[in-house]
């Protein structure tokens, strides 16, 4: 002691000196006790709110409070703050909607009837404390709960009885308000064989929920955010695969669990002439709404490249240039496959994307080696295509990284990863992605990226409804496709529509020689509609021109135009081909 102070108590009386030990050892006490209470909330910044998880939130703030603070505690927030709301305070007798969102209480306790959590609270009008306090946003405290007040805390008279019947004696409930908006509230009791709430806990408990208010409000916002960028990134993936001649294919997405990195994973499958189909798999290098929203244009972009242009190669060279046009100046990962089921071959390019998995009828799976070129956007073009057979009974598998990357390998182990994944023997077609999902997540089944998965597995044709053959390349080539067409109609028993196929396949023969160097293939193709394509090695795409009345050719367009339900041409990696289609009668 300081001898100012010695000398002060040496000349008090007896009874001034006890009442100044009194008061020292007040003092020691509450210094203690604030010490603990400040070292208690610090504790909650690191118990609290770990994840972005609005249900793991809450139920971590009803965890904290048990048995600490309280012997039982529940959190419920307001629906129209879940549903997007929150901006003004309710008022008036109406009764607020609030959801339970998380419950915790000691074992003897476990027996009591609170609301469900993920269930609408059961409050009822005016007498109810809770309903009181979502109205009001103040605090309120039963230190000593009457008989008569067990109802006007518990949400059903039964619950009520078990209240009572427990031993529960106090009760409190404060409001849970982030950035001056009420979301919700937290109630907690105490029963036997503890000492009743006091106006410090109400305090203490209020300085809690005002730090758990904003964790539960940051993870609503990114749940929120989530939700939205995964509805756009739904909305604008492929609904259902589209019919596609020779090839099953089949699909599966699943958005990242973090918000931060939901958006920008996007597939597409596009059934091109000739029956052919392209499968498209690629990945915005960023994520959110403005990554979903650049899927969306290159998905769009692409699927009309494809429409003009069969060689993935040069559709990927195109799609970087659209890229650098972007005003959100992103690049992507794009991985481009052709499936042509006449040769039984799929052409690859791969603009800086994951490669394709081939796997045989034995369950081998390899990588196939393809160069693995610049992303788009990055202009750093041409890319460099191969193109492998696809032997029956085979699949081909296509990804985003966000199925296989995480924090703490490299590349090669991925890779590694997927490939023993997708080894094996093969379930059903359907069930193709349930063991894969499983064996590439991390221990808890979380991912923190989009990933999508695309798989195609050939398809023997029907007998007969794919016909290919060499056209002679001299002045005999118009009359020779005519019989083929004719002979071929006559066995799909289409007699009806020889003469139109005939004058449509001698017009696209023609066009091959005046402007192709000569015709190369006839392909002919029963399916839905019936297709007739004709090759050649020119470079330029037909177009319908306007004929001078006086002119003796340039109406061979126009003629199949209008015959015919649709036609068009798209540029091959040998020159193009220019089809036409007819429904079938």
């Amino acid at each position: 002691m300081a001898p100012l102070a010695r000398t002060r108590v040496a000349g008090m009386s007896g009874l001034e000196r006890l009442g100044e030990t009194f008061r020292r050892a007040v003092h020691t006490v509450t210094t203690l006790a604030d010490a603990r209470r400040l070292a208690w909330l610090n504790e909650a910044d690191s118990r609290i709110g770990t994840t972005l998880d609005l249900q793991r939130t809450a139920q971590e703030l009803a965890d904290f409070m048990v048995p600490t603070l309280a012997d039982g505690a529940a959190v419920d927030l307001l629906e129209s703050v879940l549903r997007g709301g929150g901006a003004s305070r309710p008022t008036g007798s109406k009764v607020p909607l609030a959801r339970a969102m998380a419950v915790s209480a000691i074992d003897r306790l476990a027996h009591l009837e609170p609301d469900p959590v993920g269930e609408l609270s059961t409050l009822h009008p005016a007498p109810k404390l809770p309903h009181r306090c979502l109205v009001t946003g103040r605090a309120h405290l039963v230190r000593r709960i009457a008989p008569d007040q067990y109802e006007s805390i518990a949400p059903t008279p039964h619950a009520a009885r078990l209240l009572k019947e427990a031993g529960v004696h106090s009760y409190m409930v404060v409001p849970l308000i982030s950035r001056g908006v009420l979301i919700g509230i937290a109630d907690f009791i105490r029963c036997a064989g503890r000492p009743a709430f006091t106006p410090a806990d109400m305090a203490l408990a209020g300085q809690l929920a005002s730090k758990a208010a904003v964790l539960l409000d940051n993870a609503r916002l990114y749940g929120r955010e989530r939700e939205t960028v995964v509805t756009l990134q739904r909305a604008l993936l492929p609904k259902a695969a589209p019919p596609t001649l020779g090839l099953e294919v089949a699909s599966s997405y699943r958005p990242a669990v973090d918000p931060s990195g939901v958006g920008g994973d996007w597939f597409d499958i596009v059934p091109l002439p000739g029956g052919r189909t392209a499968l498209v798999v690629g990945d915005v290098m960023a994520h959110g709404l403005e990554a979903a929203a650049t899927m969306g244009r290159l998905r769009s972009v692409a699927r009309t490249l494809l429409n003009l242009d069969v060689s993935p190669e040069r559709v990927l060279a195109r799609l970087d240039l659209a890229a650098r046009d972007l005003e959100e100046d992103q690049v992507a990962t794009c991985l481009c496959v052709l499936y042509d089921p006449a040769l039984g071959t799929y052409r690859v390019a791969s603009a800086g994307h994951l490669p394709p998995l081939l796997i045989d009828p034995a369950g081998n799976a390899e990588f196939v080696d393809v160069a693995v070129g610049a992303p788009l956007g990055a202009g750093v073009i041409p890319y460099d295509p191969v193109t492998v057979q696809a032997p029956p009974g085979s699949r081909i598998m296509m990804c985003t990284d966000g199925l296989i990357k995480n924090r703490t390998t490299d590349a090669g182990v991925w890779l590694d990863t997927l490939r023993v994944a997708a080894s094996g023997p093969q379930p059903p077609f359907s069930d193709a992605f349930d063991a894969i999902w499983t064996r590439t997540a991390d221990g808890e089944g979380r991912r923190f990226d989009d990933a999508i998965m695309l798989a195609a597995e050939p398809q023997a044709l029907a007998d007969g409804m794919m016909r290919e053959w060499a056209l002679p390349a001299d002045g005999t080539a118009a009359r020779t496709a005519r019989r083929l067409v004719r002979t071929q109609l006559e066995e799909w028993e289409l007699a009806d529509l020889t003469d139109i196929m005939e004058l449509v396949v001698s017009e696209l023969v023609g066009n091959a020689l005046r402007y192709g160097g000569g015709p190369g293939s006839l392909r002919l193709l029963r399916h839905s509609r019936l297709c007739v394509e004709v090759s050649d090695n020119g470079p330029d795409l037909p177009q319908i021109q306007h004929a001078e009345l006086s002119a003796e050719g340039g109406r061979g367009l126009q003629l199949i135009n209008t015959l015919c339900r649709r036609w068009g041409s798209c540029r091959t990696p040998g020159g193009k081909v220019v089809w036409a289609e007819q429904d079938l009668p």
